[in-house]
């Protein structure tokens, strides 16, 4: 007889019988979620280090900046979540500041990482498309880990599925909102047990996350213009997260449109940045030419 686990990989033979989502630290809880994010930060400081090292950079640059992008990413995570999930707010306003409960959106970090960088590279007298391509880096790197703080809080998943991959979660573990009607109609029960079977999304961005980093490191030192990498990262992500926003139950929507706002920014940042990508090919190739002739 099956045993009643929390979460179980249905075919792969896996399965988790108690999954904790927290430890109590002098009485103190700290949840997984928290340290797992802190964890892909440090990772994706020692990577844009070292690739700042590997381009006779000042690697000390790039610690600098994550004391200010970190802050500002979190405080722009944060806003992006609340904005589009609003409702939710209005009429308890102390609850945005309950980072403790949930509710960070990673394109909100990135924006304000973004925008961070740029006054940074300003005040520094910098290249802003330089520090970009290693700090993507950094950046993706940060996202293939913290992904996973999503799994041990039983979130950022997708709908039915019995898929090589799919996850059983115990219902009563999930947070009701972020079940699906589909879910609901697939509902299994064991033992007297009730869980859904979901597509683990957190799984697929981490491993897609990967796959682009993979392709970042080797074409790296064949990168053929300042800002290049960024480029890459956002179009490399974006592809990724069009498709998997989609598979979601927990879509941040575009103010009452029923668009994924994620889903949206996504295929208007591949759009963007492959469109640049072409562009700016183009022109290197032209100019190629040119000298040659």
């Amino acid at each position: 007889m099956l045993t009643a686990a929390d979460i179980r990989f249905v075919h792969l033979g896996l399965e988790i019988e108690h999954l904790r989502n927290s430890i109590s630290v002098f009485g103190f809880r700290i949840a997984f979620y928290g340290i797992i994010i802190g964890i892909g930060m440090l990772a994706g400081i020692w990577i844009a280090q070292s690739d700042a090292r590997r381009r006779g950079q000042d690697p000390d640059l790039y610690l600098d900046f994550a004391l200010y992008g970190i802050i500002f990413s979190i405080i722009g995570a944060r806003t992006y979540y609340v904005i589009f999930d609003w409702d939710n707010y209005k009429n308890n306003l102390i609850q945005i500041f309950n980072l403790r409960a949930g509710g960070l959106a990673i394109y909100g970090g990135v924006i304000a990482g973004v925008l961070t960088l740029l006054v940074f590279t300003r005040v520094k007298k910098l290249s802003f498309f330089s520090m970009a391509d290693t700090g993507v880096l950094g950046l993706i790197t940060g996202q293939i880990i913290g992904r996973w703080g999503n799994f041990f809080n039983c979130e950022a998943f997708g709908g039915y599925t019995d898929s090589f991959l799919a996850m059983r979660i115990k219902r009563s573990l999930v947070n009701p909102g972020m079940i699906s009607q589909e879910l609901l109609d697939h509902l299994i029960v064991e033992n007297g047990v009730e869980y859904i079977q979901v597509h683990p999304t957190f799984l697929y961005e981490s491993m897609w996350n990967l796959g682009v980093l993979i392709f970042m490191l080797w074409y790296r030192k064949r990168k053929k213009f300042d800002g290049e990498m960024l480029l890459i990262y956002l179009l490399g992500y974006g592809l990724g997260r069009s498709w998997i926003e989609g598979l979601r139950t927990d879509q941040l929507i575009f103010f009452g449109t029923g668009i994924p706002v994620s889903q949206a920014l996504s295929m208007l940042l591949v759009l963007i940045s492959g469109t640049v990508l072409v562009y700016k090919h183009k022109q290197l190739k032209k100019a190629k030419k040119g000298d040659v002739g």
